[in-house]
């Protein structure tokens, strides 16, 4: 009798899994389907999620940027592959914390201005919130459209011609410029909108940071949403350039050539200059539980902590590098994962990830570039790729970046955006 039972147990049990298996089987066609239902739909949009179709609008209202502020849900981002834009992936997760305060901007072909010749530039950005997710929410919404207001107001470079005028221009013999000239006539320029564009935003952080727009996802008193502040993490992508703009300790880094490059300086208390400057404004920085700016803030720049000011600046160091056919790809990550991870781990992670079986990645599958240049004019999509989870190689080296943080034992929000630049670089390559 009970072998018997034991029997129908067992063919239940059988059932279960068998079901579980059709389940999950259903879910990854689902997936897949919405994945291509969205590449169709986004052919010339930029950025991640749906709608844009390419605009580069300054309209403040422009949703296209999906919101991750959920506290339960892990957000995978659908890469936007087209020809001349890279195959970027994004994950962002709360990780152990309750609440999230980090946020994210991804917006591919933002805008084609003089300054880049009328190419198009491309933006990513992490933000990560302390204090509530008031100030890297605002940022979200609203950095970009700031960046693309100042960028496209400079004019051109006059410098690309290499040359210049003796005497106000008016001289019929142009005088041959240095390459330190010429470079500097090219960064200059850069370095002035994205300040700007820093110095704006903390102002709009500083002025309407204790108006609560995040409803009622958001359980903060109205009074300590003045003490909210965020990270801001920057970069624009050119056809020529990788310029980094960072406030704060989120974190950007260059894979190039098999080596793990930082592309920024983490802004902490107890750097040497950093501390010169915080003493110098008045401030202190206390050691309790690490270095802490006023006994209170972990990172010694930030936008936003108006009570804070003027010891936290919004000051930006910026960092302008000349892209190389070497270069792997772009890792974007908050402190979540930095103070977890090593630069060398991560770089490494990803580039196994990217690289792992691919037509035409770095060292993938032995292919030749030629070989993998000719089926550029397509969107990019190797067809050994065959994941439910994760659209893309980028998004699955995001995935996984992500896991091993929490692996690690990481406390805090967590947020990694990959951007793969050899698939761009293909690409630009297979171009007429």
């Amino acid at each position: 009798m009970s072998s018997s039972s034991d029997m129908g147990n067992n063919n239940d049990r059988e059932d279960s899994l068998e079901a579980c298996r059709k389940r999950r089987r259903r879910r990854i066609e689902m997936r897949r389907a919405a994945i291509a239902a969205a590449a169709a739909a986004g052919a010339g949009g930029s950025s991640h999620g749906g709608g844009g179709g390419g605009s580069s609008s300054t309209t403040v209202n422009n949703e296209d940027q999906a919101a991750v502020v959920n506290n339960n849900n892990v957000a995978p981002v659908q890469p936007y592959v087209a020809d001349g834009v890279p195959v970027v992936g994004v994950m962002s997760v709360p990780g152990r914390l309750r609440d999230m305060e980090d946020a994210f901007t991804i917006k591919t072909s933002l805008c084609c201005p003089p300054i880049n010749r009328h190419q198009p530039v491309h933006f990513f950005a992490v933000y990560d919130g302390h204090g509530g997710p008031h100030v890297a929410e605002m940022c979200r919404q609203y950095m970009h459209v700031i960046f693309e207001q100042e960028v496209m107001r400079v004019a051109g470079i006059a410098a690309a011609t290499g040359t210049g005028s003796g005497s106000g221009g008016s001289s019929s013999n142009p005088v041959p410029k240095s390459r330190r000239e010429m470079r500097r006539e090219i960064e200059e320029p850069w370095r002035r909108v994205l300040m700007t564009s820093f110095m704006r935003m903390d102002q709009l952080a500083y002025h309407n940071g204790y108006k609560c727009g995040l409803g009622e996802k958001c359980r903060c008193y109205i009074n300590d949403v003045s003490l909210s502040g965020s990270t801001a993490v920057v970069v624009i992508l050119t056809q020529e350039y990788i310029i980094v703009a960072n406030c704060g300790d989120s974190r950007a880094l260059l894979c190039r050539g098999g080596r793990s490059v930082p592309l920024s300086i983490d802004h902490k208390p107890d750097r040497e200059e950093e501390r010169a400057r915080i003493e110098a404004a008045g401030g202190i920085v206390v050691f309790n539980d690490g270095a802490r700016l006023e006994g209170v803030l972990a990172m010694s720049r930030a936008l936003g902590d108006s009570y804070l000011k003027p010891v936290v600046t919004a000051e930006p160091d910026i960092f302008i590098r000349k892209r190389h056919p070497q270069d792997e790809c772009l890792i974007l990550g908050s402190d979540g994962l930095w103070d977890v991870l090593p630069n060398n781990m991560a770089g490494h992670v990803a580039r196994e990830c990217l690289s792992h079986g691919g037509a035409g990645g770095a060292g993938g599958g032995g292919e030749s570039s030629a070989g993998a240049s000719s089926s550029s004019s397509r969107p990019w999509r190797s067809p050994e790729w065959n994941d439910g989870m994760f659209p893309s190689r980028s998004a699955s080296a995001a995935g996984l970046l992500a896991r091993l943080a929490l692996g690690r034992q990481s406390w805090d929000n967590i947020s990694v955006i990959v951007v793969d630049l050899k698939r761009n670089e293909i690409m630009h390559a297979a171009a007429p």
